[in-house]
């Protein structure tokens, strides 16, 4: 696979330097991609992507885990064609409202769980984040308690990349850009059992990892509290699954100090862990919950916050305005554009797929193919999220030196032979489409087992 500019072909190399003149790429050292050269997506079609350089490539990151229904949906386009006909823009601003925005609304509420019926539109992830951020501390105002203001996440949380998202993130990297970051946000140890577990089983290292919470909660006074939020499985992260009694206890801890619980549902929603939110695989019952990616499969932009009775009612009794939104929320060509993603997952019961077949043989051929390699330490994940954890010596956890990225390494070999794999540290993570079919998880399994062979071969 082409990765070198001065050996691409002329359409390549002409859009590599265009890209290198004019565009600055997110989460990228600029300078270095520059002189190596983008490479560039030419087409897609449902779970592969090509190159200009005509190499066909197997997405195992549905995008940048989103494009659930797969590309080329036809359905997708015509509903944004159709919309862009009749109805290209207007706000939701000055008391109007249209009809794609009403009915997405309503048919978003119709997936989520409890009593998430209320919806504030949003353009991203990260947006709908900063949208918790200050609906939860508005809630608490509200309600006369306006030092109730602290919100605590999670150590190597994602939560978007804006300063709201990023502050109540817990990437290091991330925090030391752009500072300083919002106040008022604390952090707890993340529930990564298999790196940071030591001796205890996954059942003690849950009770700990929450335990932490309320440890958190009475240092700062629960009275000064508003809000948890947390990724049911962290994504970004590198794919970190919690021990199967976490959630619960965070729960318990939650509804003792009357703390409301935020779940950030941006990569586990819409059918990723087999449910239609990962808040109902794990058991969640959350008070308000964003959402993005997978709402529209990728195909535009959009974003959600569902909320649910107790805030949301707050906000309808109160005589005020909440001064929050955007000029895009609710844009009825991506709420059409979701509307028909939603309805297409009932049609082709997307979602039951990946519970009951798809998800379930995806974890098992993972781990039959790739859990006896050397370089493999641990695998886990549900439904159609998976994260491996690479190490040099696996009885003993021994991981590589930091001064060799061992991820990089096998995300490099992975593009160079058809895969799309991410790395994450030393996690490599996979999300592939939702549509995908067991004979194209066999290909991604054995693709990632050469990679795997080749990144062993790079470091032996």
């Amino acid at each position: 696979m082409a990765e070198d500019k001065n050996n691409s072909s002329p359409l390549t190399a002409d859009i590599q330097a265009v890209d290198a003149d004019h565009h600055m790429h997110p989460f990228t050292n600029t300078g270095a991609l520059n002189k190596k050269g983008a490479r560039v997506i030419t087409k897609a079609e449902g779970v592969y992507i090509w190159d200009s350089e005509g190499n066909k490539i197997l997405d195992g990151m549905a995008g940048l885990w989103c494009v659930n229904m797969g590309y080329g949906r036809k359905e997708l386009v015509e509903a944004a064609n159709e919309q862009m006909q009749v109805l290209p823009y207007y706000n939701t601003f000055f008391q109007t409202t249209h009809t794609p925005a009403a009915e997405l609304a309503k048919e978003i509420a119709s997936v989520t769980p409890g009593d998430l019926n209320h919806i504030f539109f949003a353009n991203s992830g990260s947006e709908a984040v900063d949208t918790i951020l200050r609906m939860v501390r508005q809630y608490w105002a509200i309600k006369g308690k306006p030092y109730r203001n602290i919100i605590i996440s999670r150590e190597n949380a994602y939560h978007g990349s804006t300063i709201g998202g990023t502050s109540l993130g817990g990437m290091s990297g991330m925090h030391k850009q752009g500072a300083p970051l919002v106040p008022n946000i604390e952090r707890i140890r993340q529930p990564y059992w298999y790196g940071e577990a030591g001796d205890m089983s996954e059942e003690e290292f849950g009770l700990a990892c929450a335990k932490a919470l309320e440890e958190k909660i009475l240092a700062v006074g629960p009275d000064n509290v508003a809000a948890f939020i947390g990724e049911p499985i962290q994504g970004a992260g590198g794919v970190i699954v919690p021990p199967a009694n976490y959630w619960a206890e965070i729960q318990k801890i939650c509804n003792k100090y009357d703390i409301l619980l935020a779940a950030d549902e941006v990569i586990c929603g819409f059918g990723r862990t087999g449910n239609w939110f990962g808040s109902e695989t794990l058991g969640i019952k959350p008070d308000i919950m964003s959402m993005a990616k997978g709402l529209s499969s990728g195909y535009l932009p959009i974003a959600a916050v569902a909320v649910g009775d107790r805030i949301a009612n707050a906000f309808i009794e109160h005589d005020e305005d909440f001064n929050h939104g955007f000029t895009y929320s609710g844009h009825p060509v991506a709420a059409a554009v979701a509307i028909a993603n939603i309805r297409l997952m009932k049609q082709e019961n997307i979602v039951s797929y990946v519970a009951e077949d798809i998800g379930p043989y995806f974890q098992q051929q993972l781990r039959e193919t790739l859990a006896d390699h050397p370089l493999v330490g641990h695998i886990e994940g549900t439904g159609l999220v998976a994260g491996i954890a690479l190490v040099k010596d696996k009885e003993n956890k021994e991981l590589f030196p930091d001064d060799l990225d061992i991820g990089l390494i096998c995300r490099d070999h992975c593009f160079e032979n058809g895969l799309i794999m991410r790395a994450v540290g030393i996690r490599m993570v996979l999300s592939p489409p939702l549509v995908i079919s067991r004979e194209e998880v066999d290909q991604l399994c054995a693709k990632a087992l050469t990679c795997f062979d080749l990144t062993l071969k790079s470091v032996s």
